[in-house]
């Protein structure tokens, strides 16, 4: 089958050495807080587990060590999807979150797994594709009308797969359309994070939903367009939350709160705001 070719030769950037040496490093990390017993946090070293877009864009390069040379301590980083941060923090493994998926951040401080949940930043999502864009939603300004029209077209669209807030907010489109692709030949779900589902779009010419930041990261990589942006409910925000040290007393609560003060000061707005690939901002910062 042409698209089972396609998709196979699509995943050729796992051989790449960067990529292979990232996915390794962020899997054996998750593994490592899930096996080792509960003890007492090292009060010098904070746990973060955020998206793979902070991670994937540089951000978090360009802040941590900021941050980590005020405080005199390390930020060690576990960089996944939204889905799989917040179930790091939900069982105890982590001292804070840094994800954008707000019904499921509201949901993980409603249970008591966080406290004091606190804006960071946003941008927004894209609607990328291949320049001859087979489904003609070039120009489109309803996010849903552009999906529906992919779907009636049956072209390649790979889909994270892996819970992040990306996926989740893809799979809330479909969900508006009372579509379900999975299963679909022309629908992929790749399991993996935003830097390796974009490279795996530009290989295959295929249709993804994207957080804007990410995808300038990896633009001229991929060669492939913006075909629909500036949808409302395309909005990406980022919040910060802490682990509710009451519910799990081994965490370094002051660590993460200390982490979280910083990067929603005046200092890490700025520091956020300033953070440019190619001359273009990749976020805004919102603190309140």
């Amino acid at each position: 089958m042409k698209h089972t070719s396609n998709f196979a030769r699509s995943v050729r950037f796992f051989d790449q050495a960067e990529n292979v040496k990232r996915y390794f490093q962020s899997w054996l990390a998750v593994m490592l807080l899930l096996t080792l017993p509960a003890i007492a946090a090292d009060r010098d070293t904070i746990r973060l587990a955020t998206t793979t877009s902070t991670a994937n864009t540089g951000l978090l390069d360009y802040l941590l060590p900021k941050f980590e040379a005020k405080c005199v301590c390390k930020v060690n980083v576990i960089a996944v999807g939204t889905g799989k941060a917040l179930k790091l923090g939900e069982d105890g493994n982590v001292d804070v979150v840094l994800v954008h998926a707000r019904p499921a951040e509201d949901a993980f401080v409603a249970a008591g797994h966080g406290i004091e949940r606190r804006d960071v930043m946003y941008n927004d999502f894209v609607l990328i594709g291949p320049n001859n864009d087979p489904a003609k939603i070039r120009g489109e300004k309803d996010i849903l009308a552009a999906m529906k029209d992919i779907a009636a077209a049956k072209w390649k669209f790979v889909s994270r797969g892996d819970d992040s807030g990306t996926d989740q907010m893809e799979k809330s489109y479909w969900k508006a359309l009372d579509i379900n692709p999975a299963g679909q030949p022309w629908y992929f779900s790749a399991g993996q994070g935003m830097g390796e589902v974009l490279m795996m779009s530009g290989e295959m010419r295929a249709y993804t939903l994207a957080d804007r930041g990410t995808y300038i990261t990896y633009r001229e990589k991929i060669g492939l367009p913006i075909l629909v942006q500036g949808d409302p409910r395309m909005f990406n925000p980022y919040g910060i939350i802490a682990v509710n040290p009451k519910k799990y007393p081994n965490t370094n609560y002051q660590g993460a709160k200390a982490l979280t003060d910083w990067i929603t000061s005046a200092e890490g707005q700025k520091l956020i705001a300033d953070f440019k690939v190619g001359g273009e901002q990749l976020f805004t910062p919102d603190a309140r």
